[in-house]
């Protein structure tokens, strides 16, 4: 009976862990696509578009805004594909210990603590930590491009739709980078118990939607004003 209470909560916890974060930014993204204007992203995005064509009329503050946002966004990438890195060498070192000492993590509480469990919960977390290490690579390379290619508008025929296809490319991956290491936290909580990973994917939820939406953050900045 034990056994069978332990194995239901990782299989239904985990999996709705999953969902909630999952189903959020199905959420987001459908409110981003058809009103941008609500959530900060959409509101970003529009303001590139708003800077790339006054560089195309040569508006010069416009084009110091622009490359200051692109090293903002560089310097942030890089910080999110250094954690990957750092955060996937501890497992590493971690995942020997663990097997060693599962046995004392004996309660419900805990959920599985076989062999091919663990293995799953070190997998699963690696697997969504290298994603977010690949994606911000290649942030990396889209927006050291599009820094070059606002630099070169004024000097050459670049098609400005080519440039702000790269501009939006690069904080698009940056910004998937970024929320998959999000999701991985919860992961992380599973070597403690099912229970943490729902706890901390509803806490994570909480945190982004307030981040997320422009009315959340602008009541925030109104109260924190009054």
């Amino acid at each position: 009976m034990a056994s069978d209470a332990i194995n239901y909560l990782d299989t239904i916890l985990v999996p709705l862990s999953l969902f909630i974060t999952i189903g959020y930014h199905a959420y987001l993204w459908h409110y981003l696509k058809h009103k941008p204007s609500h959530t900060t992203i959409g509101m970003n995005m529009l303001k590139r578009r708003s800077w790339l064509r006054e560089l195309n009329q040569g508006s010069e503050k416009k084009g110091t805004l622009a490359v200051q946002s692109l090293r903002n966004a560089l310097m942030e990438t890089i910080l999110t594909a250094t954690i990957t890195i750092l955060i996937t060498l501890a497992m590493a070192a971690l995942t020997n210990n663990t097997l060693k000492v599962s046995n004392l993590f004996t309660s419900a509480f805990f959920g599985s603590q076989t062999g091919k469990t663990i293995v799953l919960k070190y997998g699963s977390a690696t697997i969504f930590l290298v994603a977010s290490f690949l994606c911000s690579s290649m942030a990396l390379g889209f927006l050291i491009d599009a820094n070059f290619l606002v630099n070169a508008l004024g000097e050459f025929s670049i098609n400005p739709r080519h440039t702000e296809t790269i501009f939006e490319r690069g904080f698009t991956l940056a910004f998937v980078g970024d929320r998959v290491l999000c999701m991985t936290f919860p992961l992380l909580f599973w070597m403690f118990g099912p229970v943490p990973v729902v706890v901390s994917s509803l806490a994570l939820v909480w945190g982004l939607r307030e981040r997320d939406f422009a009315g959340n953050l602008s009541r925030t900045m109104n109260k924190t004003c009054t």
